[in-house]
């Protein structure tokens, strides 16, 4: 089986780090979008983040008979390809074996494998639209329905959906952009040093791999430990008054539309606290979660072209504490 480079040990990239370990503490927040360069560890970081987490019990990782089968499996990783149809993407109905037999004859598809893990998509914005708005709703309920000619199919289909896109390769319609929990903006690393680390721990990792590995170990055990905690404490981490009110008032400041913006924020903040150990979200909180939770949601302003990112930074300065 091969090994998955080590998540602690990619370097840089906080702000995508941060979002997916959010999003592992609490599904809710709706997947998360990646915008940025090519080769610049977007899907690394999702297949190390679903290595990293603890096996799961094999009842719920993928849907295969609809039996409950014993034992523990590791976080299911599934890579959709740009061309695949909607019956491999939700499963199909063999409608001679079921009219003919009586039998509901399913052959699970991908959003079936993906149950109990992770969903990733290499450039979302040239997927079909259809497709990606069936993904989100199927992402946001848990459950997919397969109905072919009066027949259907239910099965759990709980999984983070994680996106990836280049905005020069084409833009995701606001409509289906809005409904991504988080948006994150990576970079091709312009500091010398951090350039040469990268190559240094790409290396390591490819010549030794075992080694590398083990030499992460301890690292890797913290951050686990690290998402356990987030995980058991999230539905005790209170979020008060005051902090909501801070994230309704920038969420108007920028003039995000609808209360998706604000459902995100609050969520956010309370699986960052959960993750930070305290017992109450507070405005660093949002602070830090609101350019991953907003940035998508904002609408373009011909008298102001400045990026998103700094419309909403230019907000929490104006909002003060």
């Amino acid at each position: 089986m091969r090994m998955s480079f080590p998540f602690s040990a990619i370097v840089g990239q906080d702000e995508m780090k941060r979002a997916l370990m959010i999003a592992a503490v609490d599904a809710r927040i709706g997947g998360v979008m990646v915008f940025g360069d090519r080769g610049t560890g977007k899907s690394t970081a999702v297949r190390a983040l679903a290595a990293l987490l603890p096996p799961i019990p094999a009842g719920l990782a993928g849907y295969q008979d609809g039996t409950l089968r014993k034992g523990t499996v590791p976080v299911p990783f599934v890579d959709l390809p740009l061309g695949a149809t909607e019956d491999r993407v939700v499963g199909a109905l063999d409608l001679e074996r079921a009219l003919g037999a009586g039998i509901k004859a399913f052959e699970p598809g991908l959003l079936a494998r993906a149950n109990g893990g992770f969903l990733y998509i290499d450039e979302v914005n040239l997927l079909e639209d259809h497709i990606v708005d069936l993904l989100l709703d199927v992402a946001a309920s848990g459950e997919n329905v397969v109905e072919r000619e009066g027949l259907s199919v239910r099965h759990p289909a709980r999984f983070v959906l994680v996106g990836s896109g280049n905005p020069e390769e084409g833009e995701l319609r606001p409509q289906l952009l809005d409904r991504f929990g988080l948006s994150v903006e990576v970079r091709t690393p312009q500091d010398l040093a951090q350039r040469v680390e990268i190559l240094k721990r790409c290396d390591a990792f490819e010549r030794t791999p075992e080694v590398f590995v083990e030499s992460w170990r301890r690292e890797e055990r913290k951050a686990l430990r690290r998402i356990a905690r987030g995980r058991a404490a999230l539905a005790n981490v209170a979020v008060p008054d005051t902090v909501l009110m801070f994230a309704s008032r920038l969420c108007m400041a920028v003039g995000a539309d609808g209360l998706r913006g604000e459902l995100t924020l609050m969520r956010s903040a309370r699986a960052l606290a959960a993750l930070d150990g305290a017992d109450a979200a507070t405005h660093d909180h949002i602070r830090t979660v609101a350019p991953m939770a907003l940035r998508h949601r904002l609408r373009r302003n011909v008298l102001d072209e400045t990026g998103s990112t700094v419309r909403i930074e230019r907000a929490l300065e104006g909002l003060g504490a």
